[in-house]
Protein backbone atom coordinates (compact mmCIF):
# COMPACT_ATOMS: atom_id res chain seq x y z
CA UNK A 1 0.00 0.00 0.00
CA UNK A 2 1.10 3.58 -0.42
CA UNK A 3 0.25 4.57 3.17
CA UNK A 4 -0.45 3.11 6.58
CA UNK A 5 -3.80 3.04 8.37
CA UNK A 6 -4.12 6.84 8.37
CA UNK A 7 -4.12 6.99 4.57
CA UNK A 8 -7.73 6.80 3.38
CA UNK A 9 -6.89 5.36 -0.03
CA UNK A 10 -4.78 2.53 1.42
CA UNK A 11 -7.27 1.79 4.17
CA UNK A 12 -10.27 1.71 1.86
CA UNK A 13 -8.87 0.43 -1.42
CA UNK A 14 -6.88 -2.46 0.09
CA UNK A 15 -6.78 -2.92 3.87
CA UNK A 16 -10.51 -3.22 4.44
CA UNK A 17 -10.64 -6.16 2.01
CA UNK A 18 -8.14 -8.23 4.00
CA UNK A 19 -10.72 -10.02 6.21
CA UNK A 20 -12.68 -11.02 3.12
CA UNK A 21 -9.54 -12.25 1.35
CA UNK A 22 -8.47 -14.28 4.36
CA UNK A 23 -11.91 -15.85 4.76
CA UNK A 24 -11.63 -16.85 1.10
CA UNK A 25 -8.37 -18.66 1.87
CA UNK A 26 -6.04 -16.02 0.41
CA UNK A 27 -3.07 -15.40 2.69
CA UNK A 28 -2.41 -11.67 2.72
CA UNK A 29 0.46 -9.48 3.91
CA UNK A 30 0.07 -5.70 4.14
CA UNK A 31 3.08 -3.46 3.63
CA UNK A 32 2.71 0.34 3.71
CA UNK A 33 5.36 2.43 1.97
CA UNK A 34 4.75 5.82 3.65
CA UNK A 35 4.03 5.73 7.37
CA UNK A 36 1.39 7.57 9.37
CA UNK A 37 4.22 9.85 10.54
CA UNK A 38 4.58 11.03 6.95
CA UNK A 39 0.86 11.81 6.62
CA UNK A 40 0.73 13.65 9.95
CA UNK A 41 3.60 15.83 8.77
CA UNK A 42 1.89 16.39 5.41
CA UNK A 43 -1.43 17.44 6.94
CA UNK A 44 0.23 19.73 9.49
CA UNK A 45 2.57 21.37 6.97
CA UNK A 46 5.72 20.06 8.66
CA UNK A 47 8.82 18.61 7.01
CA UNK A 48 8.45 15.11 5.55
CA UNK A 49 12.13 14.55 4.80
CA UNK A 50 12.86 12.15 7.66
CA UNK A 51 9.65 10.16 7.15
CA UNK A 52 10.31 9.93 3.41
CA UNK A 53 13.89 8.77 3.92
CA UNK A 54 12.70 6.10 6.35
CA UNK A 55 10.20 4.87 3.75
CA UNK A 56 12.90 4.32 1.13
CA UNK A 57 15.14 2.59 3.65
CA UNK A 58 12.31 0.18 4.44
CA UNK A 59 11.81 -0.38 0.74
CA UNK A 60 15.15 -2.17 0.44
CA UNK A 61 13.52 -5.21 2.01
CA UNK A 62 10.42 -4.96 -0.14
CA UNK A 63 11.86 -6.57 -3.26
CA UNK A 64 12.74 -9.85 -1.58
CA UNK A 65 9.38 -9.91 0.21
CA UNK A 66 7.59 -9.41 -3.10
CA UNK A 67 9.20 -12.48 -4.60
CA UNK A 68 7.80 -14.65 -1.79
CA UNK A 69 4.23 -13.93 -2.92
CA UNK A 70 2.23 -15.10 -5.89
CA UNK A 71 0.61 -11.72 -6.57
CA UNK A 72 1.41 -8.12 -5.66
CA UNK A 73 -1.44 -5.68 -5.18
CA UNK A 74 0.13 -2.28 -5.76
CA UNK A 75 -1.63 0.93 -4.81
CA UNK A 76 -0.70 3.62 -7.33
CA UNK A 77 2.98 2.68 -7.65
CA UNK A 78 5.50 0.43 -5.95
CA UNK A 79 8.22 3.04 -5.33
CA UNK A 80 7.12 6.70 -5.55
CA UNK A 81 9.34 9.08 -7.52
CA UNK A 82 11.43 6.18 -8.85
CA UNK A 83 11.65 5.68 -12.65
CA UNK A 84 9.68 2.84 -14.18
CA UNK A 85 12.68 0.71 -15.16
CA UNK A 86 13.96 0.65 -11.57
CA UNK A 87 10.51 -0.04 -10.17
CA UNK A 88 9.94 -2.86 -12.66
CA UNK A 89 13.26 -4.38 -11.64
CA UNK A 90 12.20 -4.27 -7.97
CA UNK A 91 8.90 -5.98 -8.81
CA UNK A 92 10.68 -8.67 -10.77
CA UNK A 93 8.61 -11.38 -12.43
CA UNK A 94 5.87 -11.45 -9.79
CA UNK A 95 2.44 -10.77 -11.39
CA UNK A 96 0.91 -7.59 -10.04
CA UNK A 97 -2.42 -5.81 -9.75
CA UNK A 98 -2.24 -2.03 -10.16
CA UNK A 99 -4.90 -0.12 -8.21
CA UNK A 100 -5.51 3.63 -8.27
CA UNK A 101 -8.34 5.90 -7.16
CA UNK A 102 -7.15 9.29 -8.42
CA UNK A 103 -5.67 10.65 -11.65
CA UNK A 104 -2.26 9.93 -10.15
CA UNK A 105 -0.35 9.98 -13.43
CA UNK A 106 -0.91 13.74 -13.58
CA UNK A 107 1.49 14.22 -10.67
CA UNK A 108 4.29 13.30 -13.06
CA UNK A 109 2.85 14.17 -16.46
CA UNK A 110 1.89 17.71 -15.48
CA UNK A 111 4.77 18.47 -13.11
CA UNK A 112 6.21 21.95 -13.41
CA UNK A 113 9.67 20.36 -13.44
CA UNK A 114 10.94 19.24 -16.85
CA UNK A 115 13.17 16.55 -15.36
CA UNK A 116 10.20 14.96 -13.56
CA UNK A 117 8.16 14.96 -16.76
CA UNK A 118 11.02 13.41 -18.73
CA UNK A 119 11.92 10.71 -16.19
CA UNK A 120 8.48 9.86 -14.80
CA UNK A 121 5.91 11.15 -17.27
CA UNK A 122 5.26 7.69 -18.78
CA UNK A 123 5.64 5.70 -15.57
CA UNK A 124 1.96 4.98 -14.97
CA UNK A 125 1.32 4.07 -18.58
CA UNK A 126 4.12 1.54 -18.44
CA UNK A 127 3.00 0.17 -15.09
CA UNK A 128 -0.58 -0.47 -16.17
CA UNK A 129 0.54 -2.06 -19.44
CA UNK A 130 2.57 -4.56 -17.44
CA UNK A 131 -0.15 -5.28 -14.88
CA UNK A 132 -1.97 -8.58 -14.78
CA UNK A 133 -5.03 -6.57 -13.73
CA UNK A 134 -5.64 -2.84 -13.43
CA UNK A 135 -8.29 -1.72 -10.93
CA UNK A 136 -9.69 1.80 -11.13
CA UNK A 137 -12.09 3.50 -8.75
CA UNK A 138 -14.33 5.26 -11.26
CA UNK A 139 -15.42 5.44 -14.86
CA UNK A 140 -13.10 8.28 -15.90
CA UNK A 141 -10.04 6.41 -14.67
CA UNK A 142 -11.36 3.20 -16.24
CA UNK A 143 -11.61 4.83 -19.66
CA UNK A 144 -8.18 6.40 -19.30
CA UNK A 145 -6.58 3.07 -18.35
CA UNK A 146 -8.17 1.36 -21.33
CA UNK A 147 -7.02 4.13 -23.67
CA UNK A 148 -3.44 3.66 -22.43
CA UNK A 149 -3.33 -0.05 -23.19
CA UNK A 150 -4.26 -1.64 -19.85
CA UNK A 151 -5.80 -5.08 -20.22
CA UNK A 152 -7.85 -6.21 -18.41
CA UNK A 153 -9.35 -3.34 -16.39
CA UNK A 154 -11.80 -3.68 -13.50
CA UNK A 155 -13.77 -0.71 -12.18
CA UNK A 156 -14.16 -1.16 -8.42
CA UNK A 157 -15.47 1.92 -6.58
CA UNK A 158 -14.15 2.92 -3.19
CA UNK A 159 -16.83 1.57 -0.86
CA UNK A 160 -17.91 1.43 2.78
CA UNK A 161 -18.21 -1.40 5.24
CA UNK A 162 -21.89 -1.14 6.14
CA UNK A 163 -21.23 -2.79 9.51
CA UNK A 164 -19.74 0.58 10.52
CA UNK A 165 -22.61 2.69 9.13
CA UNK A 166 -25.82 2.31 11.10
CA UNK A 167 -28.38 4.89 9.95
CA UNK A 168 -29.94 7.15 12.55
CA UNK A 169 -32.71 9.76 12.38
CA UNK A 170 -31.70 13.25 11.36
CA UNK A 171 -30.91 15.40 14.39
CA UNK A 172 -33.30 17.97 15.77
CA UNK A 173 -32.28 21.59 16.07
CA UNK A 174 -30.09 23.73 13.86
CA UNK A 175 -29.74 22.74 10.21
CA UNK A 176 -26.31 21.10 9.93
CA UNK A 177 -24.36 20.60 6.72
CA UNK A 178 -21.55 18.06 6.89
CA UNK A 179 -18.25 17.79 5.05
CA UNK A 180 -15.54 15.16 5.63
CA UNK A 181 -12.03 15.14 4.21
CA UNK A 182 -8.45 16.22 4.90
CA UNK A 183 -6.71 19.58 5.38
CA UNK A 184 -5.58 19.32 1.75
CA UNK A 185 -9.08 19.00 0.28
CA UNK A 186 -10.78 21.47 2.64
CA UNK A 187 -9.83 24.25 0.21
CA UNK A 188 -12.72 23.10 -2.00
CA UNK A 189 -15.19 24.44 0.57
CA UNK A 190 -14.31 27.96 -0.59
CA UNK A 191 -16.08 27.17 -3.88
CA UNK A 192 -19.46 27.37 -2.15
CA UNK A 193 -18.66 29.97 0.52
CA UNK A 194 -21.14 32.51 -0.84
CA UNK A 195 -24.17 30.15 -1.02
CA UNK A 196 -23.40 28.98 2.52
CA UNK A 197 -23.17 32.56 3.75
CA UNK A 198 -26.52 33.38 2.16
CA UNK A 199 -28.14 30.35 3.77
CA UNK A 200 -26.63 31.27 7.15
CA UNK A 201 -28.08 34.77 6.80
CA UNK A 202 -31.58 33.31 6.21
CA UNK A 203 -31.75 30.93 9.18
CA UNK A 204 -29.50 29.28 11.77
CA UNK A 205 -26.97 26.98 10.07
CA UNK A 206 -23.90 25.03 11.13
CA UNK A 207 -21.16 23.59 8.93
CA UNK A 208 -19.64 20.49 10.56
CA UNK A 209 -16.12 20.01 9.17
CA UNK A 210 -14.60 16.59 9.87
CA UNK A 211 -10.87 16.07 9.39
CA UNK A 212 -9.68 19.63 8.73
CA UNK A 213 -9.13 21.42 12.05
CA UNK A 214 -8.31 24.86 10.65
CA UNK A 215 -10.90 25.10 7.87
CA UNK A 216 -13.61 27.74 8.17
CA UNK A 217 -15.85 30.02 6.16
CA UNK A 218 -16.29 33.58 7.30
CA UNK A 219 -19.93 34.35 8.05
CA UNK A 220 -20.82 30.70 8.66
CA UNK A 221 -20.82 28.96 12.04
CA UNK A 222 -18.28 26.16 11.67
CA UNK A 223 -17.57 23.27 14.02
CA UNK A 224 -14.32 21.41 13.39
CA UNK A 225 -14.03 17.82 14.55
CA UNK A 226 -10.98 15.54 14.26
CA UNK A 227 -11.29 12.52 12.02
CA UNK A 228 -11.08 8.99 13.35
CA UNK A 229 -12.28 5.70 11.95
CA UNK A 230 -14.20 5.10 15.17
CA UNK A 231 -16.22 8.33 15.04
CA UNK A 232 -16.62 9.31 11.38
CA UNK A 233 -19.99 7.66 10.77
CA UNK A 234 -21.47 8.97 14.04
CA UNK A 235 -20.33 12.49 13.17
CA UNK A 236 -21.96 12.24 9.75
CA UNK A 237 -25.11 11.16 11.57
CA UNK A 238 -25.13 14.55 13.32
CA UNK A 239 -25.70 16.24 9.95
CA UNK A 240 -28.83 16.76 7.87
CA UNK A 241 -27.04 16.75 4.51
CA UNK A 242 -23.52 16.08 3.23
CA UNK A 243 -21.69 18.12 0.60
CA UNK A 244 -18.87 17.64 -1.89
CA UNK A 245 -17.92 20.74 -3.86
CA UNK A 246 -15.22 20.27 -6.52
CA UNK A 247 -13.60 22.41 -9.22
CA UNK A 248 -13.86 21.36 -12.85
CA UNK A 249 -10.25 20.38 -13.48
CA UNK A 250 -8.41 17.23 -14.55
CA UNK A 251 -7.49 16.17 -11.02
CA UNK A 252 -11.00 16.61 -9.60
CA UNK A 253 -12.51 14.73 -12.55
CA UNK A 254 -10.45 11.73 -11.49
CA UNK A 255 -11.73 11.73 -7.90
CA UNK A 256 -13.96 8.94 -6.68
CA UNK A 257 -16.68 10.53 -4.55
CA UNK A 258 -16.11 8.42 -1.45
CA UNK A 259 -17.43 11.05 0.96
CA UNK A 260 -20.75 10.97 -0.91
CA UNK A 261 -20.98 7.24 -0.29
CA UNK A 262 -20.32 7.85 3.39
CA UNK A 263 -23.14 10.39 3.63
CA UNK A 264 -25.51 8.12 1.75
CA UNK A 265 -24.59 5.10 3.88
CA UNK A 266 -25.74 7.09 6.91
CA UNK A 267 -29.04 7.76 5.13
CA UNK A 268 -28.27 11.39 4.41
CA UNK A 269 -28.94 13.18 1.12
CA UNK A 270 -25.90 14.66 -0.59
CA UNK A 271 -25.30 17.75 -2.69
CA UNK A 272 -22.22 17.73 -4.91
CA UNK A 273 -20.60 19.30 -7.92
CA UNK A 274 -21.33 17.33 -11.13
CA UNK A 275 -17.67 16.34 -11.47
CA UNK A 276 -16.15 12.90 -12.07
CA UNK A 277 -17.66 9.97 -10.19
CA UNK A 278 -20.16 12.26 -8.45
CA UNK A 279 -22.29 11.99 -11.58
CA UNK A 280 -22.58 8.22 -11.18
CA UNK A 281 -22.94 8.06 -7.39
CA UNK A 282 -25.74 10.59 -6.96
CA UNK A 283 -29.04 10.05 -8.73
CA UNK A 284 -30.09 13.66 -9.20
CA UNK A 285 -33.47 14.36 -7.66
CA UNK A 286 -33.64 10.94 -5.96
CA UNK A 287 -30.68 10.48 -3.62
CA UNK A 288 -29.44 14.07 -3.66
CA UNK A 289 -28.61 16.89 -6.02
CA UNK A 290 -25.85 17.80 -8.47
CA UNK A 291 -25.23 21.53 -8.18
CA UNK A 292 -23.57 23.28 -11.13
CA UNK A 293 -23.77 26.94 -10.10
CA UNK A 294 -23.73 28.87 -6.81
CA UNK A 295 -27.46 29.42 -7.28
CA UNK A 296 -27.96 25.66 -7.63
CA UNK A 297 -26.19 25.09 -4.32
CA UNK A 298 -28.42 27.65 -2.66
CA UNK A 299 -31.64 26.23 -4.10
CA UNK A 300 -30.86 22.58 -3.36
CA UNK A 301 -29.57 23.07 0.17
CA UNK A 302 -32.52 25.31 0.94
CA UNK A 303 -34.92 22.64 -0.37
CA UNK A 304 -33.41 19.99 1.90
CA UNK A 305 -33.45 22.38 4.84
CA UNK A 306 -37.09 23.36 4.40
CA UNK A 307 -38.62 20.03 3.43
CA UNK A 308 -37.94 17.32 5.99
CA UNK A 309 -40.03 14.74 4.15
CA UNK A 310 -38.00 15.30 0.98
CA UNK A 311 -34.72 14.97 2.86
CA UNK A 312 -35.88 11.74 4.50
CA UNK A 313 -37.01 10.25 1.18
CA UNK A 314 -33.69 11.14 -0.44
CA UNK A 315 -31.82 9.68 2.52
CA UNK A 316 -33.68 6.36 2.36
CA UNK A 317 -33.03 6.10 -1.39
CA UNK A 318 -29.39 6.99 -0.83
CA UNK A 319 -28.90 4.22 1.71
CA UNK A 320 -30.55 1.71 -0.61
CA UNK A 321 -28.23 2.76 -3.44
CA UNK A 322 -25.18 2.16 -1.26
CA UNK A 323 -26.48 -1.26 -0.23
CA UNK A 324 -26.92 -2.20 -3.88
CA UNK A 325 -23.73 -0.75 -5.34
CA UNK A 326 -21.21 0.76 -2.92
CA UNK A 327 -20.47 -1.63 -0.05
CA UNK A 328 -17.96 -4.39 0.65
CA UNK A 329 -20.59 -7.12 0.49
CA UNK A 330 -21.07 -6.22 -3.18
CA UNK A 331 -17.47 -5.52 -4.25
CA UNK A 332 -15.48 -8.08 -2.21
CA UNK A 333 -16.84 -11.15 -4.08
CA UNK A 334 -16.00 -9.47 -7.39
CA UNK A 335 -12.45 -8.79 -6.27
CA UNK A 336 -11.93 -12.28 -4.84
CA UNK A 337 -13.17 -13.87 -8.07
CA UNK A 338 -10.70 -11.78 -10.09
CA UNK A 339 -7.78 -12.69 -7.84
CA UNK A 340 -8.65 -16.37 -7.97
CA UNK A 341 -8.75 -16.17 -11.76
CA UNK A 342 -5.30 -14.57 -11.82
CA UNK A 343 -3.91 -17.23 -9.51
CA UNK A 344 -5.42 -19.98 -11.62
CA UNK A 345 -3.90 -18.51 -14.77
CA UNK A 346 -0.46 -17.97 -13.22
CA UNK A 347 -0.24 -21.12 -11.12
CA UNK A 348 -0.14 -19.20 -7.84
CA UNK A 349 -0.80 -20.99 -4.58
CA UNK A 350 0.44 -18.90 -1.62
CA UNK A 351 -1.36 -15.54 -1.60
Amino acid sequence: MRYGALGASSRLRIAQYVPYLQRAGLQTTLRGFLSDTYLKALYSGKSRVIASAAAYLRAFGAASAARRHDILWIEKEYLPWIPYWLERRAIGSTPYILDFDDAWSQRYEQSRYLLVRLMLGNKFRNLLRGATLTITANENLYKWAQSQGANPVLMLPTVVDLDHYTPCPAPSGIFTIGWIGTPLTAAYLSLIAEPLRRLAAEAPLKLLIIGAPDANIQGVTCENMPWSAATESALIGQCHVGIMPLPDDDWANGKSGYKLIQYMAMQRPAVASPIGANNQIIVHGQTGYLAQTPEDWLIYLRALRDNQALAEAFGAAARARVEQNYCLKVTAPILINKIRTIMSNTGGHRA
